[in-house]
């Protein structure tokens, strides 16, 4: 009879064991794809600060730039870590488009408030002013950015911190950026680099479209590159490597901003956002922006066809109807495609989206517009995709490769320079 309890008893512990070896993270039966256990090196740029060079911030007034991505690996706000250790003085938030909290829409105008969780002044960097003014900065002694960002030049957020590093450098006030991953990995670049004649908020530097770079990293090649001369510390993240997918890292995906619900939307972004530019809609008003993309002239199934002939790689499109709550075609049926990016490191997003952008103007002459030119005869499409050239490449007929061809020399250019700053390994 002994023998046979202990014979159950063995039996039911390796059930346990293997049941916890093969749970996820919600206790669910079945491997976690992709993510890390807890434990493991990977640490973010906040929780290196925190744990390991507090003394950059100890004792200090402290000024934050953050918004809901600002989290530890717990989920945790940056906001409330500092608030609420005793050994820092967390003075003032400033926040970007979209808010500290995220609760503004794309352009939404954000005004000064005070934070009703903290009782911390709210400086807005997307209202009267885009860069901290020397009244924001008073009794702060060190400015910190934690923001996560989505590897796309037209993203503001790496503008906000640019200029926030100039006020610094100005008001003789060291700037430290809290590293993050790039969530489309760190090693792919695409895309024309930008026309320093196109120069706008959605595009304040000469780098390409998708720069495969993480936040550290550009704020090293601004501050050096283009004179910024901040007086810049940037903490690293432990254990992330730029082949990482972001779902490699283990981190839960906190929308960046209204329109970026997903990993999967930010893959798509470098290339499908360009559609911004034009008369269709990017899928804004629905669940899944920027990867629906159409117009009620389009028809869906000749567009999906159309576009899956080309073979594009790590990619394809199924025809799709939907309707957007707001923005373009608000409340009206709309017919197009739904990009499913099927192999993640073969995808190209920038060509993809020059492809949707000429094939729906081929198709569709007399309904397909770009968006206005303002009184300096500049698109929104231009101010997108950086230069002048490839919405007349479009419109007189050149084809994708012809256009791809003409963007390679300033991009191996840039290549050039930007493995100087680059922080993590392969």
């Amino acid at each position: 009879m002994k023998k046979w309890f202990m014979l159950g008893l063995v039996l039911i512990m390796t059930w346990s064991t293997f049941s916890v070896v093969f749970a996820d993270h919600n206790g669910n039966p079945g491997k976690h794809k992709g993510h890390h256990k807890k434990g493991e090196a990977f640490k973010l740029g906040v929780e290196v600060l925190l744990d390991e060079e507090k003394e950059l911030i100890e004792g200090k007034n402290v000024g934050l730039i953050t918004n809901p991505t600002g989290v530890d690996q717990n989920l945790n706000s940056i906001v409330d870590l500092l608030y609420d250790d005793e050994d820092v003085n967390l003075t003032a938030l400033y926040g970007p488009e979209h808010g500290v909290r995220g609760s503004a829409q794309a352009g939404e105008y954000v005004d000064f408030y005070i934070d009703e969780k903290t009782g911390v002044p709210v400086y807005s960097l997307y209202g009267k002013t885009r860069k901290p003014t020397k009244e924001m900065l008073e009794d702060i002694d060190v400015l910190l950015f934690d923001i996560q960002d989505v590897g796309t030049r037209f993203y503001t957020y790496i503008y906000t911190m640019a200029y926030a590093m100039e006020a610094a450098q100005e008001n003789d006030i060291p700037f430290i950026v809290l590293d993050r991953p790039n969530p489309l990995g760190g090693e792919q670049v695409e895309g024309p680099v930008l026309d320093e004649d196109y120069k706008s908020f959605v595009g304040n530097y000469p780098i390409p479209l998708r720069h495969g770079m993480t936040v550290g990293e550009l704020a090293k090649l601004f501050n050096k590159e283009f004179e910024i001369g901040a007086d810049l510390t940037v903490v690293e993240m432990q254990g992330w490597k730029r082949s990482m997918d972001y779902d490699e890292t283990g981190l839960e995906f906190v929308a960046p901003s209204p329109n970026m619900p997903t990993v999967d939307t930010a893959f798509v972004y470098p290339g499908a956002a360009l559609i911004e530019g034009t008369n269709v809609s990017e899928g804004r008003g629905t669940t899944r922006p920027f990867e629906l993309i159409g117009a009620p002239f389009i028809n869906s199934t000749d567009l999906a066809a159309a576009m899956n002939a080309y073979n594009l790689p790590g990619v394809r499109f199924r025809a799709a109807s939907f309707t957007p709550s707001f923005s373009k075609h608000a409340g009206e049926l709309t017919h197009g495609v739904q990009i499913h990016v099927t192999d993640r490191e073969e995808f190209n997003a920038v060509e993809t989206g020059v492809y949707l952008v000429k094939t729906i103007h081929d198709m569709y002459p007399e309904d397909f517009e770009f968006r206005a030119e303002n009184s300096a005869g500049v698109s929104f499409f231009d101010l997108l995709v950086g230069n002048g050239w490839i919405r007349e490449a479009i419109e007189n007929g050149e084809s994708v490769e012809d256009i791809k061809d003409r963007w390679e020399d300033e991009l191996k250019d840039f290549n050039k320079v930007r493995k100087h700053y680059l922080l993590y390994k392969k």
